[in-house]
C-alpha cells in the first residue's frame, strides 16, 4: 500500500495495491503494521458502514475534545466526494478544507487525524461508505459545521436543489 500525505498535516490518501483478473479482484485494505509504519499507532475501535442515494450530504461532523476521533474512510461500492476540514486552531492548515473521490473502482482510503470535521457527498445511487474510528462516538461532545458555509467555499460537485440532508445538518453552526 502506498501512502500519501495531503497537504492538510497528518492527512493521508492511502492506496492499495489491487490484484484483479477475470475472476475479480483482491487487495489489502488494511495492515496495522504498515500503517503503523507509515502514519503511527493508532488504535481503531469501531467500524461503521452506512448505504445512500446519490445526492445525500452527510456531514460536516467531529466529536470535540477527548471525544475527538481520527478516521479512516473508503467506499466499497459507488461513489462519494469526501471532505475534510482542519478545525485545529493551532494547524499552519486551520480553516481549509481537502476533498477527493473515493469510489468502489480506484479503493482509494482517506486517513483523517483527530481535529479534523468530516463530510461527504454521494454522487451515485446504492453507494456504501465505510470508516474506522479510534474514538467510541459520545452524543454529547457530537458537532459539526455548516455543509455550504461561505468562509470554507466547498464545492460539493452537485447543485444545491438536488442535496439531500438530514434535518439535524441543515441546522448545524456556521465555522
Amino acid at each position: 500500500m502506498e501512502f500519501e500525505e495531503v497537504f492538510i498535516k497528518g492527512a493521508f490518501l492511502l492506496k492499495p495495491k489491487v490484484f484483479g483478473d477475470s475472476r475479480g479482484y483482491f487487495f489489502e485494505s488494511f495492515n496495522q503494521k504498515e500503517f503503523e509504519k507509515n502514519i503511527g499507532v493508532i488504535n481503531f475501535v469501531q467500524d461503521n458502514e452506512s448505504k445512500s442515494s446519490a445526492g445525500v450530504l452527510r456531514g460536516l461532523h467531529f466529536q470535540k475534545g477527548e471525544y475527538a476521533q481520527a478516521k479512516l474512510v473508503r467506499v466499497i461500492k459507488g461513489m462519494v466526494l469526501d471532505v475534510i476540514v482542519d478545525i485545529r486552531p493551532d494547524s499552519p492548515t486551520f480553516g481549509k478544507h481537502f476533498s477527493i473521490e473515493l469510489t468502489g473502482d480506484n479503493k482509494l482510503q482517506l486517513f483523517m487525524p483527530r481535529g479534523m470535521a468530516h463530510g461527504f457527498v454521494v454522487l451515485e445511487d446504492d453507494t456504501v461508505f465505510a470508516y474506522k474510528v479510534d474514538n467510541l462516538y459520545s452524543p454529547e461532545n457530537e458537532s459539526g459545521i455548516l455543509y455550504n458555509d461561505p468562509n470554507l467555499s466547498i464545492d460539493w460537485q452537485l447543485p444545491e436543489s438536488s442535496l439531500i440532508l438530514s434535518e439535524k445538518d441543515r441546522k448545524l453552526p456556521l465555522f
